[in-house]
């Protein structure tokens, strides 16, 4: 339940404009309008509507990226939109920072997860909820592991399964942007800029060595 307060003193398009901010960071919330802070304490005490399971599992993010069944996308029920870009070659990483840490006109909420070719080895989780951002290492793709590691049956192998291309494996770029009134045309040619695509790139072993803005990064107790 969110509280959007003070809509007296906005003009109609501010007013449109936060509602589209508050759906782009939480879809399923229920918004109470008014002035000077009066709401009924019963409209938002007490109201049974969050589930901790729920909105941990599936945040508007997840459901933009991973596509659930369900889901109306938010293009049609509020005018926020959401695009997923998706790639299997690695980014430049000083390319792709700078992208990433910079300004992203119109993009409210982003997430998901990419590779550089300087760490073939590292997931890269991107994060962005309004004017904060983060950068940082999830763990290690599949495709890095020793294969006597990897699933045999069940949900992993599957997953290999589904997500493994040559010649990367499961290394991928998959990122979600949400926000409203942004330029997917042009944010797409930006973050297709910043891939290595070289005729030739086939293995790890003639990835090219870059320039890397990135923090150095281990694995806990190594």
């Amino acid at each position: 339940m969110i509280v959007l307060n003070k809509v007296g003193d906005a003009n109609a398009g501010q007013v449109e404009s936060a509602r589209k901010i508050i759906r782009s960071l939480n879809a399923d919330a229920k918004i109470v309008e008014t002035n000077y802070s009066h709401v009924q304490a019963d409209r938002i005490l007490d109201t049974g509507l969050f589930d901790f399971q729920k909105a941990h599992e599936h945040p508007m993010w997840a459901k933009e990226l991973y596509g659930f069944a369900d889901h109306v996308p938010e293009t049609e029920e509020y005018g926020v939109s959401s695009e997923v870009y998706r790639a299997r070659a690695p980014f430049d990483p000083a390319k792709i920072v700078d992208l990433l840490n910079g300004e992203i006109s119109g993009v409210i909420r982003a997430k998901g997860h990419f590779w550089v070719a300087t760490r073939p080895e590292w997931v890269i989780e991107f994060s962005l909820a309004g004017a904060l951002s983060t950068i940082k290492p999830l763990g290690h793709w599949w495709a890095h592991v020793p294969i006597e590691r990897w699933p045999s049956e069940g949900s992993g192998r599957a997953y290999l399964e589904e997500k493994w291309a040559e010649p990367w494996g499961d290394r991928r770029q998959e990122i979600v942007f949400i926000g409203a009134d942004f330029d997917w045309s042009t944010l797409k040619q930006r973050l297709d800029v910043c891939l290595i695509a070289d005729a030739g790139l086939e293995t790890i072993e003639v990835l090219p060595d870059l320039p890397d803005p990135l923090p150095k990064w281990q694995v806990a107790g190594g």
